[in-house]
């Protein structure tokens, strides 16, 4: 039996399993160390496979319509979950109302709740009056710590002797996590030792130990929790490689991101995620996606530092059309080019393990 921090999770999808809205899902889905993901509600793919609707391979996750046959078939094979899971992260990461009947129900069954969204359950009455009476635990993971656990930038990072590197992207919900993790247990597949730097929610739920959350921290403090994040890491492990997960893009009009990483994290070198065929920036109709080369350029002029390795996302794309998308970004850009979640890590870990 898998061995995870947290038990057996039943993970919240509803209408928002394979689109960009369930990303949090999608994550848990692939991979996680915190949960053993016993199932995933979403009635949109009711009594499917999980890993086959995401990724074309099964991986015996089953969806369910609603908690209640999640419950009754969970509970028919022994499987039943001690939490569950908020696996949304829509625009603006509001919970939907209708939720929190699902939510209701969860706490009425003795489990945990753990949510990454902006909507703090933990703030609800009615959810915490049920909680307490249960005896169950509500985390909200996107809580800002007390000011007073928070670290400023101090300058250790420049001790930091692992070779650093960050996955940024042209646009949110890009799929700029699932890579970091993916280069993460490459490296550690041939033989190198390396840790992830979460900088999202859903990283943290996935289980990465060094880890902040970028888009709820205070702003005064996020270069210094990026930093102490990845001096922790090296302290602690003394790791040959530090993957630093990216967050939205330099220009997404809703989610710039990418500063600070590039600013505090320090990294040795950048690899862009992207998606060929994607034109405009996530949820902004009309705001259209700036270039590979204009985001390139600009993340090698604001960090120094050189963009490595073009990571694809192959979202509305046909499986042959992804070696064909490679082959053009590196006629465009003179940069190699891989799908790492259909093809795999290892010819990218091959030129990365070069740099270390």
């Amino acid at each position: 039996m898998k061995k995870s921090i947290d038990g057996k999770a039943l993970v919240y999808c509803q209408g928002a399993f394979n689109t960009p809205n369930g990303k949090t899902a999608h994550g848990l889905v692939r991979f996680t160390e915190r949960y053993d993901v016993v199932g995933v509600i979403d009635s949109n793919y009711a009594d499917k496979d999980a890993g086959e609707i995401l990724d074309g391979k099964p991986n015996g996750i089953p969806i369910f319509k609603t908690i209640d046959s999640a419950i009754k078939k969970l509970a028919n094979i022994n499987n039943t979950p001690s939490s569950l899971v908020i696996g949304l992260a829509p625009d603006g990461g509001r919970l939907p109302k209708e939720a929190k009947i699902t939510i209701k129900k969860a706490l009425e069954m003795g489990w945990n709740v753990d949510s990454g969204l902006h909507d703090f359950l933990s703030n609800d009455k009615d959810v915490m009056k049920v909680a307490q009476a249960n005896n169950c635990r509500v985390r909200d993971v996107r809580k800002t710590p007390d000011r007073d656990t928070l670290h400023f930038f101090s300058g250790e990072i420049e001790q930091v002797e692992s070779l650093k590197l960050a996955v940024l992207g042209t646009d949110s919900a890009i799929g700029k996590r699932t890579t970091s993790w993916l280069l993460v247990h490459g490296f550690r597949n041939s033989g190198l030792t390396a840790q992830m730097i979460g900088t999202g929610q859903t990283a943290w739920m996935q289980g990465a130990k060094y880890s902040m959350i970028m888009d709820s921290c205070i702003n005064d403090f996020v270069s210094g929790e990026i930093e102490h994040a990845v001096v922790s890491a090296w302290k602690e492990e003394r790791p040959d490689i530090i993957v630093i997960e990216g967050q939205g893009s330099l220009m997404n009009p809703a989610y710039p991101g990418g500063f600070e990483i590039l600013a505090a994290g320090r990294p040795d070198y950048v690899i862009l995620q992207h998606a060929p065929k994607r034109l405009e920036y996530d949820g902004f109709p009309g705001y259209k996606l700036h270039s590979l080369k204009e985001q390139i350029n600009a993340i090698e002029v604001i960090s120094g530092r050189k963009v490595i390795a073009i990571t694809v996302n192959h979202e509305d794309m046909s499986s042959h059309e992804i070696e064909p998308a490679c082959n053009a970004i590196t006629k465009e850009t003179g940069l190699p080019a891989f799908d790492v979640l259909a093809n795999g890590a290892d010819d990218l870990i091959k030129i990365l393990k070069k740099l270390s």
